[in-house]
């Protein structure tokens, strides 16, 4: 039983332990409303930009198109 001891010593002062517990707290509450953010930014908002992107690229190619047959001659 003897062994036990100091390992019980130290698990004790491990669980009585409080430092740092509010940066933890801070972190998790962070992390608690970062994460429904991005979890809508990367579901509702980048589909749409990238929609818009697509268009905007494709209207480009369109007029670069355009362009180049109107020079030619």
């Amino acid at each position: 039983m003897t062994g036990l001891q100091p390992l019980r010593k130290l698990l004790k002062r491990i669980h009585n332990d409080e430092r740092g517990a509010v940066t933890l707290e801070t972190v998790l509450i962070v992390g608690a409303v970062a994460i429904p953010i991005l979890i809508f930014i990367i579901n509702y908002v980048m589909p749409r930009i990238q929609e818009q992107f697509d268009d905007n690229i494709g209207d480009l190619d369109v007029d670069a198109d355009s362009f180049s047959n109107q020079q030619a001659p």
